[in-house]
């Protein structure tokens, strides 16, 4: 799917940065033309425009109809466009007090590959689409740029965060069970009501095993074997127990007389083995390390920058840095609740 909505990732970075600020001070003065300004940084009714557009374009592409000016739907959607455009903003003020740079440069680059991706390098195509989501190639370019913030704000955050062997090697023994693989073993099986049935075909199946295709697809209980001539195949532990002890004891190809399980199908089973054991294994620590730091890195990433959010979204909030035109404070205002999440809008 080529829809733009979909070529800017800014979800887990939204989340993680979410109202993010640096340093004391005041917001600037409000301009006529702006729906809020959060420390120097102007968000101009242009911006809220743009992306009141591409939401309702998404809502159109989606079969959904957009909700009317003055309704509850349209005010909810309205206070996260803006909540939306007041964080993008702080992490604006935020990447300039580190020292973060991005250039035209950086943000053409990043378009090309965009294009190259999606659209394979069509400029035709990447407009089509732009118009179809209702953005300009500027607003798109300032989505880029946004992206790239983000991007380098999260590195930097997380870049001297590590994984320890021991942390690993603590992970791997705590979910060793996540890298056990039960034994295994192929099966014959039919699923059967009724005892006097399901001996008469245990006597046919001795004489003749070749009836198992055509007994199994006549008479056979379980809808997902057969109509493959019964055939199946299970790990040790993973079936009720009369099956599961009967399928890891008898011997290959031997047809097992007819087992009763009392506990989950109050049915009947013939069981008939078609393949040896298959032994269980156990994954390595070795094995599994790479995976495991991955992971571990993931979430330890994941904490430090939402540590770094909470802090940083207490002092902006602290702070007289946000200020908003009349009509436009959002509902509910992120500085009245600072654990709430960050907004939804599609950009």
């Amino acid at each position: 799917m080529k829809r733009l909505s979909y070529l800017l990732p800014l979800v887990a970075l939204t989340a993680a940065l979410a109202a993010c600020g640096g340093g004391g001070g005041k917001a600037a003065k409000l301009d006529s033309g702006d729906v809020a300004v959060v420390g120097s940084q102007h968000v101009s009714t242009g911006d809220f425009n743009a992306v009141m557009a591409s939401t309702e374009a998404s809502y159109k592409q989606q079969g959904q109809a957009f909700p009317k000016q003055g309704t509850s739907a349209y005010e909810s959607i309205k206070s996260q466009a803006v909540t939306l455009l007041v964080q993008r903003a702080e992490r604006a003020e935020e990447a300039k007090k580190e020292g973060i740079v991005v250039t035209d440069a950086d943000v053409t680059k990043r378009l090309n590959q965009i294009k190259k991706q999606f659209f394979k390098g069509s400029e035709t195509e990447y407009k089509a689409q732009l118009k179809k989501a209702k953005l300009t190639d500027a607003s798109f370019r300032a989505d880029i740029r946004q992206q790239i913030i983000e991007e380098r704000l999260y590195n930097k955050i997380t870049k001297n965060v590590t994984v320890s062997p021991q942390q690993v090697q603590a992970y791997y023994q705590s979910h060793i069970s996540s890298y056990s693989q039960p034994a295994s073993r192929d099966v014959q099986y039919m699923l059967i009501k009724k005892k006097a049935l399901a001996q008469s075909l245990y006597t046919a199946l001795k004489a003749n095993p070749k009836l198992w295709c055509a007994d199994a697809k006549k008479y056979s209980g379980d809808p997902s074997s057969k109509n493959n001539c019964g055939k199946a195949t299970f790990t040790k532990g993973s079936t009720v127990g009369a099956f599961d002890t009967v399928l890891f004891s008898e011997k290959t190809g031997v047809i097992h007389t007819p087992v009763y399980d009392p506990s989950q199908y109050k049915a009947y089973f013939l069981i008939r083995p078609l393949s040896a054991v298959k032994p269980g294994k156990i994954s390595t620590l070795k094995e599994e390390a790479p995976s495991i730091r991955q992971t571990l890195l993931q979430t330890a990433k994941s904490d430090a920058v939402n540590k770094w959010s909470t802090n940083l979204q207490k002092q902006y909030c602290s702070d007289t840095r946000i200020s908003y035109q009349v009509g436009y404070q959002p509902n509910p205002d992120p500085c009245a609740a600072p654990a709430t999440t960050n907004a939804t809008t599609t950009g």
